[in-house]
């Protein structure tokens, strides 16, 4: 039988789309939101009832219940969930404007948890399901301008691994997805945004941040489509993985990150086990 998807952040050319077409390709049905679906008219009708576009705003609780509803009403139920909708901003921790911090952490983790714990209790009540989470290689590895974004995909990496063993229980599997540099329309718009950075003396890094990513946009190595693919196989493995890095420099920068902290780790063994009381 086919799946139900549910996939947040249908936008054409971001990572929600290639997540759509990569379902409806195996001949499931796709539920895809949209903060703008009139975007998407002419791409759902040729998939007929096979896909249901739903207008949400995703920080909204309430339009985010309307929206799993009307998903479960108009396919009898939700059996993949794809939390992909996000936004990076950048600028340095002492200095980043409150709000757009705030902002960001509302829509890359708080709506998420709305998502997920709107589209739980079918799954609960079946005995089976999916959830995906699309953190980011930045959940794994911070980098300098981006603490906030990462931040933000850390706490996507927490949530996920305590979710993965809640659930498990109940017949649900949990897939963390950590994707690299992709051609999307992620870093579209980076060149005409001004640094909003108060603190002077971080401009100059901040200058640099923006164009490593302007210079990126439109020719970064991933291609969504093959990302999405990825996790549908990753899905159908036995056992499938908790976790699945996504892109050549996205795997090589997570494993050099992780080999440099279980080192340091070790390195300070000897301090580690000093802190407990005397046996």
């Amino acid at each position: 039988m086919s799946r139900r998807w549910f996939i947040t952040g249908g936008t054409p050319g971001n990572f929600g789309m290639a997540f759509a077409e990569a379902a409806l390709e195996t001949g499931d049905r796709v539920v895809l939101t949209s903060r703008r679906p009139q975007e998407l008219t002419i791409w759902a009708a040729q998939y007929g009832d096979r896909v249901l576009v739903v207008p949400v705003e995703l920080t909204d609780a309430d339009q985010v219940q309307d929206a799993v509803r009307a998903a479960e009403e108009h396919f009898g139920g939700i059996d993949v969930l794809v939390n992909c909708a996000g936004r990076g901003w950048y600028g340095s921790i002492e200095g980043m404007d409150e709000s757009a911090m705030r902002a960001m952490f509302e829509l890359n983790f708080f709506a998420v948890l709305s998502v997920t714990r709107a589209v739980l209790p079918g799954m609960r009540a079946r005995g089976s399901g999916w959830i995906v989470n699309v953190s980011s290689v930045a959940g794994l590895v911070s980098a300098p301008g981006f603490g906030y974004y990462s931040a933000t995909k850390f706490a996507i990496e927490a949530i996920t691994d305590a979710l993965y063993d809640e659930v498990a229980p109940h017949g649900i599997s949990v897939l963390t997805v950590e994707p690299g540099a992709f051609r999307t329309n992620a870093y579209t718009g980076f060149s005409s945004e001004p640094i909003n950075e108060p603190i002077l003396d971080y401009h100059d890094m901040l200058e640099q941040v923006r164009a490593v990513f302007v210079g990126m946009d439109g020719v970064q190595p991933g291609d969504p489509c093959r990302g999405a693919r990825a996790v549908i196989a990753a899905m159908a493995q036995d056992p499938p993985p908790r976790k699945l890095v996504l892109g050549n420099s996205g795997y090589d920068a997570v494993i050099t990150s992780l080999e440099k902290a279980l080192a340091d780790l070790r390195k300070n063994e000897t301090l580690s086990r000093s802190a407990d009381f005397p046996i």
